[in-house]
């Protein structure tokens, strides 16, 4: 399985859904706060092309997106290869 890094803020709910549709899934994954490390979030924004919400949620090289493209992935039954690949 690819690693999983996804850039989050504790406030965020969309981050909370992310987070939890990984763990319903059983994907372990690395978790950057850009509240807690501020310095991070311009790493975050360079990532992603330019996005400055959270979350921005990255599969190995792969630039998903945000909660909302998450989703997309699993109802359209793409996420576990995504994820596999």
């Amino acid at each position: 399985m690819k690693p999983v890094e996804i850039y989050t803020s504790p406030l965020c709910g969309f981050c909370h859904a992310a987070k939890r549709l990984l763990n319903e899934k059983g994907v372990s994954f690395s978790e950057v706060d850009v509240l807690a490390q501020p310095e991070r979030k311009a790493e975050m924004v360079k990532r992603a092309n330019g996005g400055r919400t959270v979350p921005q949620i990255f599969i190995g090289d792969t630039h998903v997106g945000g909660c909302d493209d998450l989703y997309a992935l699993e109802r359209a039954g793409k996420l576990d290869a995504v994820l596999a690949a």
